[in-house]
């Protein structure tokens, strides 16, 4: 990428503003692409804009790929039609700019939130209610059937409890529960004396699951039928509703839930060895899960690891469920300052690019009536 930006510089030094130049010498230093020094150099030991680009061309580009793609991800936002101008000579070689990753979560700028204060189009987030919100995550790993154990499982808990505490979300944790104890779990969690404070919830559970249901760990299948154990999805939506949980009224309430759907209940064998359809090497390490949800409430939004018609979601017996793991890179990356519909959208545009993965996640029923954004880092803020 360091050698295709090279081949833009006459055209960047040609047509970028100085204001452009100072917007991406801001973010290239807040992502620690250049220093403190590097950009006091290009601002003040050049008169012209055209020196400045130049130089910032130059500094950047010999800081190799990353450094480069780092710049014109940020050139692609800040004025995307002088991207748009430059990168035909890009795509000519790559077809897309590569999205640098953040492995930590990226916080919001105080600026960004206060601009955002008097947005009648978003949900209000205060340093009160951001200091005061809360979630509650389910993950079911080891099952009566053994054979029904989610391996990798364990790296989803771990990757979205440090998500949601990033977030600034005290998370109510759980591990292993029966169909009841969930549903206990969730009449509990509705009665959470911070959810009259806070301005938002994360409810997150990953587990096997068939068709309307999340499945509890004393779940078997076998030749004699099936002992079911289940939560009905329906009953998240139930507790936070309106109606038996006035203290969320207003304010947005996430789903997010990791498991397969399946079309004919009670007829779906739960664990299932993966193996794509061409024999490929999608087997061995990948699993199956199995579930849908359905909802009316409104200021709700869920995400779902897959669309009803294709039944099947995916886990990594080491590094876990590909949802959760496109989750936290792209809220990592993006939650400083996209709003939560934008980040679902972006990680179902992750799983497009893997077009061996036969999975797309799905948006359901969203019902929010604003954008509702996370400003990440608000809660430290004084």
């Amino acid at each position: 990428m360091a050698e295709e930006l090279k081949k833009l510089r006459s055209k960047f030094v040609q047509k970028v503003s100085k204001d452009i130049v100072k917007q991406l010498l801001d973010l290239l230093l807040e992502d620690k692409v250049i220093n403190d020094g590097e950009k006091e150099s290009i601002m003040e030991e050049n008169l012209t804009t055209s020196d400045k680009a130049r130089q910032t061309i130059d500094t950047v580009s010999k800081k190799g790929d990353n450094a480069s793609n780092r710049l014109l991800q940020h050139l692609q936002k800040c004025d995307p039609t002088l991207y748009e101008d430059l990168c035909p000579e890009v795509r000519s070689q790559k077809s897309e700019v590569q999205q640098a990753w953040s492995s930590t979560l990226i916080k919001s700028k105080e600026a960004f939130w206060k601009e955002k204060q008097n947005d009648k189009n978003i949900y209000p987030v205060t340093l009160h209610s951001s200091k005061n919100r809360v979630a509650l995550l389910i993950t079911n790993i080891n099952f009566v059937n053994k054979k029904n154990n989610r391996a990798g499982a364990e790296k989803d808990e771990e990757n979205m409890e440090k998500l949601l505490t990033d977030l600034g979300y005290e998370v109510v944790k759980h591990t292993d529960l029966t169909g009841k104890q969930m549903d206990a779990a969730l009449a509990k969690f509705s009665t959470h004396p911070k959810l009259k404070k806070t301005d938002s919830v994360f409810v997150v559970i990953m587990s096997h699951g068939k068709r309307g249901a999340v499945l509890g760990v004393n779940f078997k299948s076998g030749p004699s039928g099936e002992e079911p154990d289940e939560l009905p999805i329906d009953n998240i939506f139930k507790y936070l509703n309106a109606k038996n949980c006035p203290e969320l009224v207003n304010k947005p309430k996430i789903i997010i839930i990791q498991a397969c759907r399946g079309e004919e209940s009670g007829s779906v064998t739960v664990h299932d060895s993966l193996e794509a359809d061409d024999g490929s090497a999608m087997g061995g390490n990948i699993e199956e899960d199995k579930l849908q949800v359905i909802h009316k409430e409104k200021d709700f939004i869920a995400l779902l690891s897959c669309t009803p018609v294709d039944t099947v979601s995916y886990r990594h017996r080491s590094e876990g469920s590909f949802l959760i793991q496109f989750t936290v890179k792209v809220f990592n990356t993006f939650a400083h300052n996209c709003h939560t519909e934008e980040l679902f959208r972006k990680v179902m545009q992750e799983f497009e690019e893997l077009n061996c993965l036969k999975q797309m996640p799905t948006k359901d029923r969203c019902t929010l009536i604003h954008h509702f954004y996370l400003f990440p880092g608000l809660s430290h803020m004084s």
